[in-house]
Parts: C-alpha cells; structure tokens; sequence
C-alpha cells in the first residue's frame, strides 16, 4: 500500500492501516515526509514492563521467531511499551491488568484478546529470568483474567456460496480468488501471494504462514476449472487491476468489496470459506487427520471439531427420519370406535 499526492512521490506505507505505525506513515506522507519521524525510546528504568519488553524482545523466544509472527507483534508490543512501559512489573496484580491495561478496550474484544496474549507471553518470559533480575516474576498475575468472548468467523452455507458464484463468474479475479480459499483453504495471509508454478505439478502445496506447515493437496476439478479461465500473465496467480501483487490487507479490502457486491451478509468473512471446506469436508466422511492435513492444522482438536459438528447435524436428521418411521408404524389401524364389532358387509364374499 502506498501514498501519492499528485505526481509526486510514491510513499510505502504499512501493509495493516489500523496500526499505529500506519497511521504515523500516513500522518508524515499527508504534511510531505518521504520517512516519518520515528519516536526516540528512552531507555526503560529497571523493573518495568518497558524493561520486560527490552529483555524479551533480545531473548532467543523472540529472535528465533518467523518474521511474519514478529510482524504481528509489533503493534501489541508497542501500545504496551508506550502506554504501560512505566509500570513496575512486581506491582502487577490481576486487578491492576484488568483495570490499567484492559479496559479501555472493553468495546474492542478483539484488540483486548491480542493484548491479553501478548501480556501473558511476556510474563512467561519474566519467569524464566533469573533471581535478582527486577523483571523477575515468581507467579502469573493474569492468572484468572477471563479472554473476551469473540463472535466466531463461520463458514458459507452452500445457499451463499451459490450466490457469490452467481455475481462473480469464471473469469473474473474476484471468482479466482474465491476458488483459491475455498477448495485449497488457504488464509488470506498466503493465497495473495501463491503464485502458478504452486499448481503447474498436477498439484498445490504451500507452507501455512501462521504455523509453518506445509501442505501438499490434490487440485480439485472446479478450481482447475477457474484457474483455466484466469489470466496468466505473472508469476502470482492474483494481482491488483494495475498487475501488481496485493499486499495482506489490500487483498482483505478486495475479497470484501467482492463479498458486498455479491449482496452477501457482514458475517459472510473471506475465511469463512476456509472453513466451508473443512464442513465439506466433515460432511462428506472426511476423517480428522484428512482435515488436519489439508487445513494445514498443528492439532486435531480443530479438525475433530469439523467432524464433530457434521457427526451432529447427520444424528439429528437421523433422529427426525426415525420418529417418522415410528409415528407411522403406531398408527391406529382400526378406529377405536369399531373395536369389537363386527365388519359391515356390503356385498357377499365370494
């Protein structure tokens, strides 16, 4: 994502623009500076959590991570350091977390619940210091401290995906990159950027950002289908209108844009249709580890949930067609009024 006034220069910005470090790129692109001015850092005293943070983020349980996680703490490691970096590490009580720290975003559970972990990662840090460290930390104080109940991203009924595809047909990029999450499931942070020698083996595979899995998976017969329509003329399979790959959120805002246009619901998320092809997968007998496999999963605790859901809804059809087999087979034969009496002829048998 990038800025330009006129034809004046072109200033890179932040891929995340609800991050603060967006909006400090923005904020310098806006009065004329090709690099924002970066705040100085004083130095943390001893003790605090800015302290905490310092050690932390020098320690191989930092360094050792894949660029890509680093990059999502960023933001959460900033608004501790800048907000809370003062505060004396041996006086955090739970009271204190919930209070000082959380509340202010008890309208935001989301950015609450990124906190929280984030908070609780660096007190896992602070206990593994060593005595006489001023960040050491002999107990947890958010031990108790409840996550905020999040509203869970669901997967398309077969109804709203009919309607997508009605609005966006072969061909089109929004179609493609539909197809790309649906049948391979991928996360929007790694179908952006697959590119179309991925497929040119008779097969996709690609290594999951968040987990660092791989997963090699057969191509089904629809996407082979939509990506034999798309254009192909660069090495990512989707790109921009102006033939540029897209960034994570530049590719979030088109998938919406796509979705709204399709008349679709606010709850219909693009990785919902990662999650549509774990259903359809639960559905159609698919075992945990099948799931776990093409999901890219690092437990079969999210796979056996898939199974566990379809298991259910299959039992409670089952259960209806069996209370009509058995309304049917107690139905009453005979009236209760003619119980006893003789059958009225109408004519003589033969």
């Amino acid at each position: 994502m990038s800025f330009r006034r006129g034809k004046g220069v072109r200033i890179r910005l932040p891929d995340d623009p609800t991050s603060e470090e967006f909006q400090i790129a923005y904020r310098a692109a806006l009065t004329g500076q090709t690099e924002p001015a970066r705040p100085t850092v004083a130095r943390a005293a001893p003790g605090t959590l800015g302290a905490l943070i310092a050690s932390y983020m020098r320690s191989g349980a930092y360094t050792d991570l894949r660029e890509t996680t680093k990059k999502g703490y960023a933001t959460r490691i900033e608004a501790l350091r800048e907000q809370h970096g003062h505060r004396s590490i041996a006086g955090l009580t739970r009271e204190r977390i919930e209070k000082g720290i959380l509340a202010p975003y008890s309208d935001r559970p989301g950015a609450r619940l990124s906190l929280l972990k984030m908070l609780r990662i660096l007190i896992a840090h602070a206990r593994t210091l060593d005595r006489g460290n001023p960040c050491r930390l002999d107990h947890d104080p958010s031990a108790g401290i409840e996550r905020p109940k999040m509203k869970e991203i669901r997967s398309w009924t077969d109804a709203e995906c009919l309607v997508f595809e009605r609005r966006w047909p072969i061909g089109t990029r929004q179609r493609t990159a539909y197809a790309l999450m649906l049948f391979v499931g991928t996360a929007r942070v790694d179908v952006h950027r697959m590119t179309w020698t991925q497929f040119d083996a008779g097969g996709v595979g690609y290594t999951r950002s968040k987990t660092g899995v791989e997963v090699d998976m057969a191509v089904a017969s629809e996407l082979a289908k939509t990506l034999a329509a798309a254009d192909r003329n660069h090495v990512t399979i989707l790109n921009t209108e102006y033939g540029k790959p897209f960034t994570v959120a530049g590719f979030s805002q088109f998938m919406r844009d796509a979705i709204r246009a399709a008349g679709l619901p606010l709850d219909c998320k693009p990785h919902g249709l990662r999650k549509t092809l774990g259903r359809r997968m639960a559905e159609q007998g698919a075992t945990p580890h099948q799931i776990m496999a093409v999901l890219g999963h690092t437990t079969l605790a999210e796979a056996e949930r898939y199974t566990r859901d379809a298991n259910r809804r299959r039992a409670a059809r089952e259960a209806v067609l069996k209370l009509e087999g058995y309304k049917a087979n107690t139905d009453a034969q005979t009236r209760l009024g003619r119980l006893g009496m003789s059958p009225k002829r109408e004519g003589k048998s033969k």
